[in-house]
């Protein structure tokens, strides 16, 4: 069965991606020979659509089932017109995801389990909203500041949930850091 993980980097020991619209890299993996093939999102820069944009460019390479860690509306509407099931991944490698896979441990997504244009992540701080929030906080990015601090189970879900953000910026930094280097090295 070819199966499709998303992924921040090319490999069966890279690190599992949180997202699917905007995540660097899917990993096509034949669950029997444990094969991969490592192909770079064409939908990572786009403006707008890249969610579906991305399930149709799986769907065209063959997946029979999708890994991630979230996955926006849109996206899971076009997954699931073609049959194509999601699976819900936390942390961990591709390799991890797909033994859990085989295993029968992830949880089938029964629909989307994030907002439309999650992966935005637009304005959060000094322009980066491109004016379309004209100041009022649009973006899912940064948790309001006026609220009280969350207790108990509350509490740690909100740290988990900043701490995988804080992984996602971590990510996309080291991936304009890489881009960069390599237009000023001529690379590319």
């Amino acid at each position: 069965m070819k199966i499709v993980v998303t992924a921040d980097s090319a490999g069966l020991d890279a690190p599992a991606s949180p997202v699917f619209g905007r995540c660097p890299m899917y990993v096509f993996v034949d669950t029997e020979s444990m094969t991969s093939e490592a192909v770079d999102n064409p939908a990572i820069s786009a403006p707008g659509g890249a969610g579906i944009q991305a399930a149709q460019f799986v769907i065209e390479q063959g997946a029979e089932a999708v890994i991630t860690g979230n996955v926006g509306p849109n996206a899971y509407q076009v997954l699931q017109s073609a049959d194509v099931p999601v699976y819900l991944y936390g942390d961990g490698t591709v390799r991890q995801a797909v033994e859990a896979f085989k295993g029968g441990r992830l949880s089938s997504a029964g629909q989307a389990s994030a907002p439309a244009h999650a992966g935005m992540r637009r304005g959060t701080g000094l322009g980066a909203g491109i004016g379309r929030g004209a100041g009022r906080g649009f973006g899912p990015a940064v948790a309001p500041q006026s609220a009280p601090p969350p207790a108990g189970a509350a509490r740690e879900q909100e740290i988990g949930e900043l701490k995988r953000l804080a992984g996602d910026l971590r990510s996309q930094l080291a991936e304009v850091i890489e881009r960069l280097d390599r237009l000023e090295g001529g690379e590319e």
